[in-house]
């Protein structure tokens, strides 16, 4: 693979290429099943470059404020640009989605866009999301969840075989495992005490003409696939990719290759003690 960019080139490519496809899908969901409330305070965590966080913010009234909490300092940076542009005034906070440094109880809202967090870390995140809502106030949780990316990891699955890198099938399949079902996601909402847990899921579909232009996608290349590939040597992951490249072709027949996404939404309301 490329050599891994900067992390204000990432900023850049999150601004331009994942904020305006792959983060609008998840923001929809909110946009379509959150209530925004009338006063008090309200969390975005892993708000990126910020522009889903303040459109939310301009359907407010005055009595509401916004916090927006990335990992990332240089998508935090563009994103108090934008609100310069915008005429906007949040409040931005750099902190780990899964260790967010914010007092218990704090706010009456809180939105956790979790869909490119390390599955790995989902859970913790899930939990801080919770402890920093206020009780009776609503957490909103998106991610991905499981069935996503079934069909790169076929592909995924034949490209280890083809390179000779058999051994590495088991990573394919805790790639598949360690999505977690609906069922799961709500079980979990309820173990860290929300109630009235409801979830929507959309199937997303993201084409591909080639296999050479998902290769080049920066949501691809630059996001997602560095996950996808973590387990494997640095020198097999470019023959890997290639072999990915070229299956993707072989099989595509003249049609585009659709990546489908289930985006998950999941919300609650905090348990008042």
């Amino acid at each position: 693979m490329a050599e891994r960019k900067s992390e204000k080139e990432l900023a850049f490519l999150h601004e331009l290429y994942v904020a305006t496809d792959w983060g609008e899908r998840f923001a929809a969901l909110v946009d379509e099943h959150v209530e925004l409330p009338k006063e008090g305070r309200v969390l975005y965590v892993e708000s990126g470059t910020g522009g889903h966080a303040m459109a939310i913010q301009e359907r407010f009234e005055d009595k509401v404020t916004l916090v927006c909490v990335d990992e990332s300092e240089e998508r935090l940076e563009l994103a108090r640009a934008k609100a310069v542009a915008m005429n906007a005034e949040p409040e931005f906070r750099a902190a780990q989605p899964d260790n967010l440094w914010l007092r218990d109880d704090q706010f009456d809202l809180v939105i956790g866009n979790g869909s490119l967090v390390g599955h790995d870390r989902l859970y913790k995140m899930f939990s801080e999301l919770v402890r920093v809502t206020t009780p009776g106030g609503i957490v909103a949780f998106t991610l991905t969840t499981f069935s996503s990316f079934s069909e790169f990891f076929s592909i995924y699955w034949e490209a280890l075989r083809n390179a000779g890198l058999e051994e590495h099938d088991i990573d394919v399949e805790e790639l598949i495992r360690e999505l977690p079902t609906i069922s799961q996601i709500e079980e979990i909402a309820g173990q860290e005490g929300l109630e009235n847990v409801t979830s929507w899921t959309h199937i997303e579909e993201f084409d591909y003409e080639s296999g050479e232009e998902f290769l080049n996608s920066p949501l691809i290349t630059d996001f997602l696939l560095r996950e996808w590939l973590r387990e494997l040597p640095e020198a097999a992951q470019d023959k890997v990719s290639a072999e990915i490249a070229r299956i993707i072709d072989e099989e595509r027949h003249d049609t585009d290759f659709a990546l489908s996404v289930k985006a998950t939404l999941v919300t609650g309301r905090k348990r008042e003690e």
